[in-house]
């Protein structure tokens, strides 16, 4: 049953930016944070057929804020030593 929910869920999701239908997919993700640059080229993510844009589910937002304050840490140290 759980899985036919999410299967339905994922035929009526579409994109807020252009209305485009949804699919499971996997995007890039790029940022510039205290002097560092983290790049991940495969994010699980729900991905616009449309306009390709990206929407992370939850469970990956908390993974990359976990390896953020992780990055951010060793960037400390590194600073530090310097």
């Amino acid at each position: 049953m759980g899985q036919r929910i999410q299967i339905e869920e994922a035929a009526v999701m579409k994109c807020t930016h252009c209305q485009g239908q949804m699919k499971k997919g996997f995007a890039p993700f790029h940022m510039d944070r205290n002097g560092y640059h983290l790049s991940l080229d495969a994010v699980p993510a729900w991905v616009c057929s449309q306009c390709g844009e990206p929407y992370f589910e939850e469970r990956e937002v908390r993974n990359i804020q976990r390896l953020l304050a992780g990055l951010d840490k060793q960037t400390l140290r590194l600073a530090s030593v310097a």
